[in-house]
Order: structure tokens, then C-alpha cells, then sequence
């Protein structure tokens, strides 16, 4: 669900607008942009596995530290305690620690059963994910309210805010249609690879909110 993910990020600007998009981006992807860190360390697993459910090929045999409930709420505290001593800005600081916390909720809609409760513990999905007509109208109804909520709250200051917006949405689209209706991943290491382009996105939302303006606070 990463355009869901993203459409939190976008949507955060008009609850916190002094805050970076790029940091907004960042928290609802936080999850993800830890993943295969922990993947290429070991301590997390993953098995490409074709029909595991109509959308994804993937079954995430094990993935406690970044993606159960107990530790996207201790990921999230972290994310927003540093944003806090960084800026002072409390909306944000709060935005930021729920955007995080709102991957794991999104995923718990999407995932069959393999969403953990806390590292070793129960595990939880309502399987949005074998449908994929249900995940197409879900995931891109969030993305165009998300984007509407964000372009609706700023202005480009130049073409460079109005361009780099474009291609992000146009390239994310794209990225989001491969992913549903191309094949698997030939293997983990392949997987981990492109999973670690994730650190591209809020650099890149950093870019384009710069050079946009709030329209009103």
C-alpha cells in the first residue's frame, strides 16, 4: 500500500503545515524505509511467494522490529522526539509520531494475518490484499484525497514546485501499477535492492515542498 502510505504524508500538510513534506513523507514510510535495513542485517525475513495473495508475491516470514504494532509505536515516538528537539514544533512532533503509527494500521487493512502485535506475538491482517479491484479503489481513492488535501493547502512558487509535483505523482503511479500487475521479484536480494529506493521519496517531496508555499495557516 504504498501510495496509501503516501497519501498520509500528503494529507499530513494541511493538519501540520510548517513541517517539511519530506518529513511528513517520511513518517507513514518509516516502516518500510526500515525494512531492509533489517533484511540485509538478518534480522528479518521475507520469501517471494507467487499467489500468497492476489496483490503481493511476497510472505513476510518474519518482520517483528519493523512492522509490529509495539515497535511502530516505539519507531514513531522516536521519529517525533527528534523532530521535536530539532524544531519545537509540537503539531508536528505529533503528526509525525501518528503518521508512523498510521503504516501499521494501513497494513493491518491490507495484509492477510502477518501484521504482529509485538515482537513473538500475535499476528493480525484483515486481508485487503485478495482483491484487487477492493485494493485499487481503496489505495487509489486515499492517494487522490491525499494529493487534492496537499494541493489544495499549497502553491508552486515556481516550475520547479509545479514540475517536480507532476513527475512525482506520475512516477509513483506508474511504480504503483507495476507492483500490481507485474510479476514477482526474481528473489529477496532483488527485492531488498528496490526496497531500499524507498529513501529516495522524502528526499524527493523535501525537493518539491520547498518550492511550493502554504496558501494559508
Amino acid at each position: 500500500m504504498f501510495i496509501g502510505h503516501f497519501a498520509v504524508g500528503f494529507a499530513a500538510k494541511r493538519v501540520a503545515p510548517r513541517a517539511s513534506l519530506g518529513v511528513l513523507m517520511a513518517a507513514p514510510t518509516l516502516l518500510d524505509l526500515l525494512w531492509p535495513i533489517f533484511l540485509a542485517l538478518g534480522w528479518e525475513q521475507v520469501r517471494i511467494d507467487p499467489g500468497n495473495t492476489a496483490v503481493s508475491p511476497l510472505d513476510f516470514v518474519s518482520y517483528p522490529i519493523s512492522h509490529s504494532l509495539l515497535t511502530a509505536c516505539g519507531w514513531g515516538a522516536l521519529f517525533a522526539l527528534v523532530y521535536w528537539l530539532m524544531t519545537h514544533y509540537g503539531r508536528g512532533a505529533a503528526v509525525i509520531a501518528l503518521g508512523v503509527v498510521s503504516h501499521w494500521v494501513l497494513d493491518f487493512v491490507t495484509h492477510r494475518p502477518d501484521m504482529p502485535l509485538y515482537p513473538g506475538g500475535s499476528r493480525v491482517g484483515l486481508g485487503l490484499w485478495n482483491s484487487i479491484a477492493g485494493t485499487l479503489a481503496v489505495e487509489l481513492a486515499m492517494y487522490a484525497l491525499g494529493v487534492w488535501l496537499y494541493v489544495s493547502m499549497t502553491h508552486a512558487r515556481d516550475r520547479t514546485g509545479r514540475l517536480s509535483l507532476l513527475a512525482f505523482l506520475a512516477v509513483s503511479l506508474l511504480l504503483y501499477m507495476g507492483a500490481m500487475f507485474g510479476g514477482p521479484p526474481p528473489n529477496t536480494r532483488t527485492l531488498m535492492m528496490s526496497a531500499f529506493t524507498g529513501w529516495l521519496v522524502p528526499f524527493w517531496a523535501w525537493w518539491f515542498d520547498r518550492h511550493r508555499e502554504v496558501r494559508a495557516v
